[in-house]
């Protein structure tokens, strides 16, 4: 359909939004334009202000099944898919529906992303950590959860779901395949919900990993619809995109039982629906441009610049770390994060001490103060008692960095010394 014919059948608003289209349409890529066509043609009276189906506009859905699908290689149903603002609503809708009471618990990672353990207190749950081992590379050992689900059941713990992040936040690491098999045999023998947080799944920076979604490694071991519960997360706030203020994110929910997936939808439905353009951009980052597409190249292009330069941000940090004094870190794999580990003085210990505050809070202070360069201390995130870490992103631009690990290393010599026993 022309443009102009397009226009006439608008809504008198939609027209002085849409006008705009016709005076571009030389500065923007023909495949773009369709898509937007597109995308308009599918929502409730062509505008964003409308309300949506509450798992999310169908066409969108529609595309994000067929993205998953073309990532796995596996068929997804657009019926699976819950639109969220974000993926953390998607995170508390779960934890609502998994925690009856304070004797129901979830397996979490330690260290873990604090919305985690924010939502199982906000829903009066019980918060059953599992340890990733540091020297392994921040691993995930089946024998660990074994050892944790077994104590907690001890304590009269129901145990009901099986949080993993992949690749990780706030430790970096990017699971092997056969980890990730391991993990869902182990939930499928345990009977447990795997919650997976998939968000950072563009973000992998070493040839030696790739990602697999854990629906994609659960069918390829032969596991059916029916066989294992699993609930996906994915956002637009990470990968190389980064619209974290536009509030995109989905969930695909497979494996539950229709009366189950009853009570999801009952949840999905309090908020009546997820905002309109968090929706399209979380289809668009499913279906992004194909070969052949006007706007592949240039967004080839674009994708790519923003990855490596990414990876490079991350080994330079990395590096810069393991020349401090007393600070090791394991690499950084994937996501956002290095989460290094820092051995303070006695001294130090008990200045933070004197100061009503942990260890690496007083250092990450500190920090803060002398350089303006902000971490977070690993106290937020949890860690083996007795260690202390903090967690730096890669997210500064790459020509600062340089700039930012001189501020650190002075910083950091000049504590030790301050602080030497």
């Amino acid at each position: 359909m022309l443009l102009e014919e397009r226009l006439s059948h608008l809504p008198r608003i939609c027209k002085r939004i849409y006008r705009p289209i016709q005076a571009l349409t030389h500065l923007m890529s023909t495949d773009a334009i369709q898509r937007a066509w597109q995308i308009v043609d599918q929502i409730p009276g062509r505008a964003t202000g409308a309300y949506s189906h509450s798992q999310g506009v169908k066409g969108l859905r529609d595309t994000i099944a067929a993205g998953i699908e073309e990532r796995d290689g596996f068929p997804a149903n657009p019926d699976d898919i819950f639109m969220t603002d974000g993926a953390s609503p998607a995170v508390h809708n779960m934890m609502q529906l998994l925690i009856r009471s304070e004797n129901d618990g979830i397996l979490c990672p330690i260290p873990q992303y604090p919305l985690y353990s924010a939502s199982i207190d906000l829903h009066g749950g019980f918060l059953v950590p599992y340890y990733l081992d540091e020297a392994t590379g921040w691993g995930l050992e089946i024998p660990e959860l074994k050892k944790q689900l077994e104590a907690a059941k001890s304590k009269g713990i129901n145990v009901r779901a099986l949080v993993v992040i992949n690749p990780g936040n706030p430790t970096g690491q990017v699971l092997g395949e056969e980890n990730q098999r391991d993990i869902v045999e182990f939930c499928k023998q345990e009977g447990l919900v795997l919650l997976a947080d998939e968000v950072y799944q563009e973000n992998v920076y070493v040839p030696e990993k790739k990602f697999h979604s854990f629906k994609k490694v659960s069918r390829s071991m032969g596991y059916g619809e029916n066989d294992i519960t699993l609930v996906s997360f994915q956002s637009v706030s990470k990968g190389y995109h980064g619209e974290c203020g536009k509030r995109g994110g989905y969930m695909e929910v497979t494996g539950f039982s229709a009366e189950v997936r009853e009570q999801i939808y009952k949840v999905a439905s309090v908020n009546l629906c997820s905002n309109i353009s968090g929706q399209i951009l979380a289809s668009l980052v499913m279906s992004p441009p194909k070969v052949g597409d006007e706007s592949y190249e240039s967004f080839n292009a674009e994708k790519e610049n923003i990855l490596e330069s990414l990876a490079r941000r991350a080994k330079t940090l990395e590096d810069a770390f393991n020349k401090l004094e007393g600070v090791t870190c394991n690499k950084a794999e994937g996501a956002m994060y290095l989460f290094p580990q820092i051995r303070l003085s006695q001294k130090a210990i008990k200045a933070a001490g004197d100061a009503n505050t942990a260890p690496d809070n007083f250092y990450c202070k500190r920090l803060l103060n002398a350089t303006g360069v902000v971490v977070v201390p690993g106290s937020g995130f949890g860690q083996v008692p007795g260690t202390w870490h903090f967690r730096c992103t890669i997210l500064p631009p790459e020509e600062k960095i340089p700039a930012i690990v001189t501020r650190l290393t002075e910083f950091h010599e000049k504590f030790m010394d301050e602080f030497r026993d």
